[in-house]
This record gives C-alpha cells, sequence and structure tokens, in this order.
C-alpha cells in the first residue's frame, strides 16, 4: 500500500485565494484586516516563520505590522506593547511568537492579549470557549488539521482517533475539535502505557509530540489516516539537519491510507487558519461597528 499524500500546501494556497476575495470585500467597505505579530529576539525558527506569515498577509490583502524587540525586553514592556495594541482599532489580531525570552512569562503575555484579538486562539476565554462547544477563535494548527481532515473527506463520525501529545496549544484542543465530530479520542503522551497498541486502533491518527519520527510503520494501522504535525531537524546520519516531522514517513507511508507530508503538510495550513481568524476577527469588528476593544481578562 502506498498512503495518497494529504497535500496542505496546495489547500493553504486556495484559502489563502478565498482569505483575498474577503479581504479585498471588507477593505473596500472601509475596514482594511490588520495583523500585528511581535517578535522577540533572535530565534532563526521563530524568524523564518514569521517572515512566512507576513509574507502571507501581503499575499492576502491583510495589513501586517511585524514588531521587533530585542531578547533582553523586560516583560513589563512587552505587556505594555500588547496593551497598546489591544486599544489600537487598525489592529484585528494580535500574535505574539512563542517562544520567548526566560525572563518573560508567557502565560502572564497570553492573557495580556484581548480575547478578541486573540487570533492564535490561546487565551484562556478562547480555550474556555472552545471547550464548551462555542469556540469564538480555533487553534490555527488544530483549525488546519480539521480543514485538512475535511478536505480529504475523512469520516470522523463514530472513527477511533488517537492524538499523540496533550499541548495546550495542538493535543488538547485537537481532541476537543474532534470530539465535536462525534470522534471517539484517546490522547496518549510521554506517560502512555503500551503506546504502540494505542496507536494501532486508530482510524485517524494526529502525532504532535514533538518528537523525530517517533511514530512508526509497526505503530499504524493499515489504511489509516496519519496526520504529523512534527516540525523537527533530523539529530544524526546522512540527512542530519534537514526537517522531518513525528513520523516516519518512508515506513509509515506504506501502511497508511493517507498521511501528511512534513514540510508541505499542517505547517502552511497554520498560517493559513491564521488568515481566517484575522478576517474573522476584522468581519466581527467590522459589522459591529467598530465598538471599543473589550479588555483582556
Amino acid at each position: 500500500m502506498t498512503a495518497k499524500i494529504l497535500d496542505g500546501a496546495a489547500l493553504a494556497r486556495t484559502i489563502r485565494a478565498q482569505c483575498a476575495v474577503r479581504a479585498a470585500a471588507l477593505t473596500k467597505a472601509g475596514t482594511q484586516p490588520g495583523l500585528a505579530v511581535i517578535l522577540v529576539g533572535e530565534d532563526p525558527a521563530s524568524s523564518v516563520y514569521v517572515r512566512h506569515k507576513v509574507k502571507d498577509c501581503e499575499e492576502s490583502g491583510i495589513r501586517s505590522i511585524l514588531e521587533r524587540m530585542p531578547a533582553d525586553t523586560t516583560e513589563a514592556a512587552l505587556l505594555a506593547r500588547v496593551e497598546a495594541l489591544n486599544a489600537d482599532p487598525s489592529v484585528h489580531g494580535i500574535l505574539v511568537q512563542l517562544p520567548l525570552p526566560p525572563q518573560i512569562n508567557e502565560r502572564r503575555v497570553i492573557e495580556s492579549i484581548s480575547p478578541d484579538k486573540d487570533v492564535d486562539g490561546f487565551h484562556v476565554v478562547n480555550a474556555g470557549a472552545l471547550m464548551t462547544g462555542e469556540p469564538r477563535f480555533l487553534p490555527c494548527t488544530p483549525y488546519g488539521v480539521m480543514k485538512i481532515l475535511e478536505d480529504a473527506g475523512v469520516e470522523l463520525s463514530g472513527a477511533e482517533v488517537v492524538v499523540v501529545g496533550r499541548s495546550n496549544i495542538v493535543g488538547k484542543p485537537q481532541a476537543m475539535l474532534l470530539l465535536q465530530r462525534n470522534a471517539t479520542v484517546t490522547i496518549c503522551h510521554s506517560r502512555t502505557r503500551d503506546l504502540a497498541a494505542h496507536c494501532r486502533r486508530a482510524d485517524v491518527l494526529v502525532a504532535a509530540v514533538g518528537k523525530a519520527r517517533m511514530i512508526t510503520a509497526e505503530m499504524v494501522k493499515p489504511g489509516a489516516v496519519v496526520i504529523d504535525v512534527g516540525m523537527n531537524r533530523i539529530p544524526d546520519g546522512p540527512n542530519v539537519g534537514k526537517l522531518c516531522g513525528d513520523v516516519d514517513f518512508d515506513g509509515v507511508s506504506k501502511v497508511a491510507g493517507a498521511i501528511t507530508p512534513v514540510p508541505g503538510g499542517v505547517g502552511p495550513m497554520t498560517r493559513a487558519m491564521l488568515l481566517v481568524n484575522t478576517l474573522e476577527a476584522a468581519e466581527r469588528d467590522h459589522a459591529a461597528g467598530n465598538p471599543p476593544v473589550a479588555k483582556a481578562i
């Protein structure tokens, strides 16, 4: 068996084109969507990712505001900048690129962003809304995964789904979204006993653990749909430094029915859904007649 490749890059291009149409209509109506991205320090991976986000905005007609702050920025200075963006009516989405330097409390910064501008979907208000089944902003990576599954025509109702990883950014919200589609969901993690046995039950397997090529062919049910959220560098061997996922693509693609590649799978979709969230924030603001921005809780 050779797995069908689920091309997230191609789907992301389609979504960006749709976003461009929506952004143009909104701008013509008097509200140009605006996304502010704050990058603290010079982390190479974060710098590349932010550059891609800015480029995506430019292609989609969304105004991007990139703010670079030095690595020694204090938490108070960053919080003050976020508060200023909260109060700026031309900014509809705020994203603080993670990770942050050690002197800054990431959770405190995330909670300082207005829930109405939290296009990453990380604020506790938005996380709680997702938990109760009434989300305002979906976290971009799980949102992108759901779009990939939808585009591929994967039937989730009643399906056995295993999510490997329990982070607040991917694992937990991914499980909630899958539950809302009536899947039977198991969340696995570093303390799970006999991980392979759990994975082999899955009709859909989502790997989001952050460990290079951890999921092997022996852990995958024949014909399963495998979604690889991981983004790692191969630590050794002839391909050292090359980008790879949490899934051993070469082996698993011979067993699975469908699989996302790395790169070109979930990554482009994460960025595409950030655009969608920013547009939704701008559309809500425009429809409400640009009221004062709600304070973060």
